[in-house]
């Protein structure tokens, strides 16, 4: 269980670096920058686990709360103009992005397209 916990975890602009873009050159990572008064967020985040889930290790899921302490600053630096977006990040890099809640079906295509 504790190996699944690994692959869905919340994060921040303090340790954003090490644990999305550092470990990325390893596993893909999804970010998902959300808020809680945002209710697409709120549709998409078991979205978002399942596929994690359907990817069975082979893809991590980072949640970011916008509005919590020097987040706001990530969605700066990614140029995010709307919640959610989701950004796919791999070897480092921004490599795809969406914005708004999207089915499973979206999702599927969305990661397998870009990996």
């Amino acid at each position: 269980m504790s190996e699944k916990k690994e692959l869905i975890f919340d994060v921040d602009l303090e340790l954003f670096d090490e644990r999305v873009i550092v470990a990325s050159d390893k596993t893909p990572v999804l970010v998902d920058l959300w808020a809680e008064w945002c209710s697409p967020c709120l549709v998409i985040a078991p979205i978002l686990k399942q596929l994690i889930d359907e990817f069975d290790g082979g893809l991590k899921l980072a949640k970011v709360e916008i509005d919590k302490g020097e987040n706001m600053k990530l969605a700066g630096r990614y140029q995010v103009r709307g919640f959610p977006t989701v950004l796919l990040i791999n070897n480092g890099k921004e490599i795809a992005r969406f914005s708004g809640a999207k089915p499973l079906s979206f999702l599927r295509e969305f990661v397998e397209g870009n990996i």
